[in-house]
């Protein structure tokens, strides 16, 4: 078991890491290697050995093994980020990079996005070595770069350059997934991320005429781009139901004593009210337009308009999605792909889904797990080349109130005190008999 000492570890590192400022801005503008070297400074302290990788000056990576007392068993990846997204200090209640802890509550950007995990490994695995505890089977333990933007300098590039160092390991855990959702009807479900949506971050490009603003000009870029753009944003993306997703539903229906009609999938939500929110973005492809980018002066027709969209598709997703994308488009308008990452699906039926279970419902046994796909995507999505099969477990007991989903990326992100307790009791569970 986790030991008191754990308890405050869990949270001094949570506040400790926050204040370590690893903004990630895109386009390379970040650096990690603060935090990298204090995550690396407290593996060590616990007798392990870690190594510090980089692609990039200051875009740092720590692995570190764990020996567990099967060799014959398959290996566990468990890995957390280190980058965040910007946050702006004037917006926040209490500074961003503070660490703050105040009324049982630590504050700060990476307090749910994901420098809390990041702790809680930390805190268990030094636990572990206080009492002389070893696990099943060997844990390889990551913490990334760029997470937050492309993960070229993170978990791309371990996966890609250095496999040596996930030998073994079949299946991992890190974000989002075994967090408090409060249904209002006094019900504590606690989803496990049993899959996640792929990335297709697309540039949209209209080309047209260039000339006059005074003149008729039947090939306008702008008027093409936003006609595609308007195609898509009106877009009704067909139900499409992957077997993570089918589990949910399923049992969520058990819970509330719903009809299970898989076929009317819209209707289903509707019956199951606020805790549709869990599964409704995972129902269907999607594609958001996010940013525009077109002309120089307002009496000019540029003859080059671009678009940028925020696609998002299922397992088994992606030909259908790109279909989709030539005829929305048209013929006056291209589309690339800015950036692709494969969609995941874990089995729920699986050993390690059902211990992930069985440590939640120990730590919380008036709770209701259920399986759920991400809307968005992880470091296990590179992590997959490697043959290893992701799970979303970033255990949380959380107060009625608070909005899990509203932290990530959000102003005045925040994680109690008693949570971070719970994740360490949860995960050390977990991975002593995984």
């Amino acid at each position: 078991m986790a030991d008191r000492l754990a308890m405050d570890e869990v949270v001094e590192f949570t506040s400790d890491l926050i204040r370590l400022d690893t903004t990630n801005r895109g386009g390379g503008d970040c650096r990690e290697r603060p935090a990298a070297e204090y995550a690396a400074a407290r593996l060590a302290e616990a007798g392990l050995a870690p190594v510090l990788l980089e692609r990039t000056p200051g875009r740092t990576n720590v692995v570190a093994r764990v020996e567990g007392t099967d060799p014959s068993a398959d290996a566990l990846l468990l890995h957390g980020h280190l980058d965040v997204v910007p946050a702006e200090a004037a917006d926040w209640s209490v500074h961003p990079f503070s660490g703050e802890v105040r009324d049982g509550v630590v504050w700060g950007r990476g307090a749910v996005d994901m420098k809390n995990m990041d702790a809680m490994i930390l805190a268990v695995v030094r636990a572990w070595a206080r009492a002389g505890v070893r696990p099943r089977r060997d844990i390889v333990i990551a913490f990334t770069a760029d997470e937050e933007a492309s993960a070229e300098d993170g978990s791309g590039f371990l996966a890609d350059t250095h496999p040596e160092l996930f030998e073994g390991c079949t299946e991992g855990i890190s974000e989002s997934g075994a967090f408090t959702f409060h249904d209002g009807l006094g019900r504590q479900i606690y989803p496990i991320a049993a899959g996640e949506r792929g990335t297709a971050w697309l540039k949209l490009t209209a080309r047209g005429r260039a000339g006059h603003g005074s003149k008729v000009n039947r090939e306008n870029a702008v008027t093409r781009l936003a006609a595609a753009i308007t195609r898509i944003g009106a877009h009704e993306w067909p139900p499409r139901l992957t077997p993570t997703v089918r589990a949910a539903l399923t049992e969520l229906a058990a819970l509330y004593g719903i009809d299970t009609d898989l076929g009317d999938v819209d209707r289903l939500l509707e019956k199951l009210g606020p805790t549709a929110k869990l599964v409704e973005a995972t129902v269907r492809n999607s594609a958001n337009p996010t940013m525009l980018d077109a002309g120089y002066k307002i009496n000019v027709v540029p003859g080059e308009a671009v678009a940028y969209v925020d696609g998002r598709y299922l397992p088994g997703g992606e030909e259908e999605f790109r279909t989709t994308l030539d005829l929305l488009t048209g013929p006056d308008v291209d589309w690339e792909f800015h950036h692709h990452e494969v969609a995941l699906q874990a089995p729920v039926d699986s050993a390690t889904y059902a211990g992930l279970r069985a440590a939640v419902e120990e730590f919380a046994p008036e709770g209701h797990v259920v399986p759920y796909c991400m809307s968005g995507g992880t470091d296990a999505k590179q992590f997959s080349r490697l043959g290893i099969t992701g799970y979303g477990f970033t255990p949380l007991k959380l107060p009625e109130g608070y909005d899990y989903q509203a932290m990530f990326h959000g102003v005045d992100e925040r994680v109690p005190v008693e949570a971070l307790h719970f994740g360490v009791r949860v995960l050390d569970r977990f991975l002593r008999t995984a």
